[in-house]
């Protein structure tokens, strides 16, 4: 993301992870701040990622949605659920990180990934 004051909620964010603070309701508050910004950014893969997220949280009290695999499955009757029975932190961490740079391909790939599994989920 570029805007700055998304940038630094991000990092908030990922900064409490780091001190093992999973405040689900800062989380929450925060993720919808940060879509706040995508929205005037006009990326829609980023801002649908941000509301599916805020909205997996809140539902589930916890980030059950795995990294996506490093080779994504083309058929689409064979699509396997890469979820977590307990709070994934290192996947929520990994979808923070995909928010810093969106210059790179991979990143709104894999935003696209978590999209389809939280859809799914």
């Amino acid at each position: 993301m570029e805007n700055k004051y998304a940038q630094k909620l991000i990092e908030k964010i990922q900064k409490e992870l780091l001190q093992n603070k999973f405040d689900l309701d800062s989380i929450i508050n925060d993720l919808k701040k940060i879509r706040e910004y995508s929205l005037e950014e006009q990326n829609p893969v980023v801002t649908k990622a941000l509301r599916l997220a805020y909205e997996h949280l809140e539902a589930n009290n916890a980030f059950l949605i795995g990294i996506p695999d490093d080779e994504p499955i083309h058929e689409d009757d064979q699509t396997e659920q890469n979820v977590s029975d307990e709070n994934d932190i290192e996947s929520f961490e990994y979808f923070l990180s995909l928010l810093h740079d969106l210059s790179k391909k991979n990143n709104l790939l894999d935003l696209r990934e978590y999209n389809k599994a939280f859809i799914a989920f």
